[in-house]
């Protein structure tokens, strides 16, 4: 039975991708970008692992109002490529038999280049991809991505129609944070500004509000 690393999945997920997405952050990333605000998701941490088929169920379950696309993040997918290929496999086949249209994009921060090598196979079951490491000095100008080197590649058919619109789409094109609050924890999912995490912590500390666990730091 398949299983992978997971750090976190939520639904609906509004600012990673167009619609209402299921979001999926997989644990484990070896590239560990300077800047990154999600270090949590850095370790390779096996008591997160969970069986590809449950994790699937879950998606069924949490999208069955609908569901505008998944939007695998982390981490770094590809650090996992065995479990990401049972993932995508099983999204498709689901996609299939339901006969609906949600597409799948995935994060990495490898570069285009590198992943177009390695893991062409995986590449060809996405309908989109945002590549290239985060650079924490470059500007924040474009939807979706964190850094200005970083690409909104179209893989497919149906990546080519929904989010041709977005590849050059400014920033301000859409919101960047959803708050989410799960089993007492406070979650910002999304692509905050520079200094943002460091705003939001001085705040709640003026507030009298210590955050013990921030993924940033």
């Amino acid at each position: 039975m398949a299983t992978l690393l997971l750090n976190k999945a939520h639904y609906p997920v509004t600012v990673l991708g167009p619609g209402r997405r299921i979001g999926l952050w997989l644990q484990g990333c070896s590239i560990r970008c300077k800047g990154c605000v999600s270090r949590d998701t850095w370790p390779r941490d096996g008591g997160r692992r969970i069986g590809v088929a449950a994790l699937l169920d879950w998606c069924r379950k949490v999208a069955a109002a609908g569901c505008d696309g998944v939007t695998i993040s982390g981490g770094e997918p590809f650090d996992q490529p065995e479990a990401l290929a049972a993932l995508l496999d099983g999204l498709i086949a689901w996609r299939r038999a339901d006969g609906t249209d949600f597409d799948l994009l995935a994060y990495s921060g490898y570069p285009e280049k590198t992943l177009r090598v390695r893991h062409a196979p995986l590449l060809a079951r996405l309908d989109a991809l945002i590549a290239e490491p985060y650079v924490d000095v470059l500007a924040m100008d474009r939807l979706w991505r964190g850094s200005s080197n970083q690409k909104l590649i179209l893989l497919s058919e149906l990546g080519r129609q929904r989010y041709a619109p977005y590849v050059d789409a400014p920033a301000t094109a859409g919101k960047r944070m959803q708050l989410s609050v799960e089993d007492g924890r406070l979650w910002l999912i999304g692509l905050p500004e520079r200094g943002d995490m460091a705003r939001l912590e001085a705040l709640c500390q003026a507030r009298g509000l210590d955050l013990a666990q921030a993924s940033w730091r």
